[in-house]
């Protein structure tokens, strides 16, 4: 019973660290969606949204709302606040003059509460290019800082933890040396326990400060796993540790020495993933061959950039990338999450030794470089990484690539998304 508990415990954090929950179901429920199936227009084309409140299924007459339409977070160009006499109408949103996403938001006040829903419409998606620079010298920048990494000794540490192995995987926590001496690496390393050779999955984290169990599922299947941290601290602590730093010394991290290339937060994270592969490789158990990377948000981003870096990876798999295109609000439209150059961060962020470091980690340039075919999936009404940014970054990508649309998802997956991307990455790692 104890070994069904841990490993029921070892699935949610599996979900957890890859992704944010889907939302829960609503006694009331606001509808949206795009007059197209695919929510996709062309520049020029018009689009109508379709507003529902629905109880038990039906629409809620006379029901009364405010909606908002423009494009994705930036200031709305339609505002009004409506009764729907039906409990469902079309609204007119207009069109857009260049590719770009134009979101319809809808709050509902029922008995005093308030329900809200959105979608978007993608207008040539496809076409959307990135505004961020590409240095003329990023790809010696990064090649230093590898050359500097492959100096320090990996001083790699592996201690047991029997209380989540299982009949068929030992489960470790992992220390290794990072990017400096004295500077650690932490993870949680599942590696199947009958000998022989196997390839080997490194999933990255979304943002946040967190503890990590290890994917013990996909270990089960034949495949080496290590599941890691950014933080440089031990991944399997008290919950509490995690959210008093969270809440603490690393509340704001992303921004952390935004204005010196090499010494902004981001470099140190960067090369862990790059020091994470170090290790799987050097595993007497890895197959010499297969490997391969995934995670979500922070994660999708660092998925790509690992890849990208280091061509060991042979594959990756990313849920909307963060990170990507960051200065897109220097230029009128959405950019990436952590939201750099947004309304809110202008005045702070908004210097030129800061605008001229982010595009030495913007997911984007580092998509331009990618040679690994990839698997990559998001929604349109995803509000923390806006699809503009994804999309600047996934169509500079030449390499092979295949996108999994889940329309309305936001900052979430279905498990449909979940099961694609793994069976995906899973076949390619067991050819």
């Amino acid at each position: 019973m104890l070994r069904k508990i841990i490993l029921g415990l070892v699935s949610v954090f599996v979900a957890l660290n890859l992704t944010f929950a889907q939302p829960t179901e609503k006694f009331i429920k606001v509808i949206v969606a795009a007059d197209h199936t695919d929510w996709t227009y062309k520049v020029g084309e018009k689009a109508k949204f379709t507003v529902s409140v629905l109880q038990n299924g039906n629409p809620i007459k006379n029901a009364k709302i405010r909606y908002e339409i423009g494009p994705e977070k930036m200031e709305p160009t339609k505002k009004e606040t409506i009764t729907l006499s039906t409990g469902t109408q079309t609204l007119e949103a207009g069109t857009m003059t260049a590719a770009g996403f134009l979101r319809c938001v809808a709050i509902a006040e029922i008995d005093g509460k308030e329900y809200r829903n959105l979608a978007t419409a993608g207008f040539s998606p496809l076409e959307i290019q990135p505004t961020v620079a590409n240095p003329a010298d990023f790809d010696t920048f990064w090649s230093e800082a590898k050359t500097e990494l492959a100096k320090i000794p990996l001083d790699s540490k592996m201690t047991l933890l029997p209380e989540r192995c299982t009949e068929k995987v030992n489960v470790y926590q992992v220390n290794i040396q990072n990017f400096a001496v004295g500077t650690r690496l932490y993870g949680i390393l599942c590696v199947p326990k009958k000998e022989g050779k196997y390839p080997a999955l490194l999933q990255v984290p979304g943002a946040g400060v967190r503890p990590y169990a290890g994917d013990i599922a996909n270990a089960e299947k034949g495949i080496i796993t290590l599941q890691i941290g950014i933080h440089g601290i031990p991944v399997n602590l008290d919950p509490q540790v995690y959210a008093d730093l969270g809440r603490g010394i690393l509340n704001g991290y992303p921004n952390y020495n935004l204005d010196d290339k090499n010494r902004f937060f981001y470099k140190r994270v960067y090369m862990g993933c790059v020091r994470a592969n170090d290790f799987l490789v050097s595993l007497p158990q890895f197959d010499g061959k297969n490997l391969a990377v995934t995670g979500g948000s922070q994660g999708g981003a660092l998925s790509i950039v690992t890849a990208a870096l280091d061509s060991r990876v042979k594959w990756l798999g990313a849920f909307y990338p963060a990170i990507s295109d960051v200065t897109g609000y220097l230029n009128g439209r959405a950019g990436g999450w952590p939201h750099y150059f947004d309304k809110n961060s202008r005045a702070i962020n908004e210097k030129k030794e800061k605008i001229e470091t982010v595009a030495y980690y913007d997911v984007v340039n580092f998509a331009r470089r990618l040679t690994q075919p990839g698997i990559y999936s998001w929604g349109y009404n995803d509000e923390t990484c806006p699809p503009t940014s994804m999309y600047a970054s996934y169509n500079v990508i030449k390499a092979p690539k295949e996108l999994f649309l889940a329309l309305e998802t936001g900052h979430w997956t279905y498990p449909e998304q979940q099961e694609k991307v793994t069976n995906w990455l899973v076949g390619k790692l067991k050819e």
